[in-house]
């Protein structure tokens, strides 16, 4: 179920990535700032709407400047009937409850190898695991992310609930954007 207060309407341009990573095609949107700005929190969050009177449901991912972008993959492209370069129509709002993020298989391994720490996991709410879990991944190299990982087991195993050294939306670290469109 969603929110109504959180919802939008707006038309954007599906954008090729620079470097898409992938030999996928996909495409990306930034959110207007107006429709961000609605939104729950600055950091990921979960949607539902339609783009071209298509259902769909996504994680947006924080822009790193107080906005949003989506990942539209192949799949959603095709089923919405569009290409990138054309533009799209969105209505989206927020969920009413955050789906329970899939935990990246490092990660769980370490929390089994740390019984007090998955304790603590367990007993946190979904945005703050949501919050360790984008905070792990966003590491660029696989040295971070098993430093990160270590230090997570750390600080749940002491009790912390929250990753204290994190900005979930990149505005403040510049840790977090949205792809660079290709030209």
């Amino acid at each position: 179920m969603a929110t109504n207060d959180t919802s939008s309407e707006f038309k954007a341009e599906l954008l090729r990535p620079a470097k898409p990573a992938s030999d996928t095609p996909w495409a990306f949107v930034i959110l207007p700032k107006s429709a961000s700005e609605k939104l729950p929190r600055r950091g990921r969050t979960t949607v539902e709407g339609t783009i071209n009177d298509h259902d769909f449901r996504a994680t947006l991912e924080p822009d790193g400047q107080l906005s949003h972008w989506l990942r539209v993959t192949q799949e959603l492209l095709d089923a919405i009937d569009a290409n990138i370069g054309d533009t799209a129509t969105f209505k989206i709002m927020s969920v009413a409850e955050e789906p329970e993020p899939e935990v990246p298989s490092d990660l769980e391994e370490a929390l089994a190898a740390a019984p007090q720490a998955r304790v603590v996991w367990d007993e946190t709410t979904t945005i703050a695991r949501l919050d360790w879990i984008h905070w792990i991944t966003s590491a660029k190299q696989a040295k971070t992310r098993a430093k990160r990982i270590s230090d997570a087991c750390d600080m749940l195993a002491s009790g912390k609930r929250r990753v204290c050294c994190f900005d979930p939306s990149g505005y403040y670290s510049k840790a977090l954007s949205a792809p660079k469109a290709a030209e």
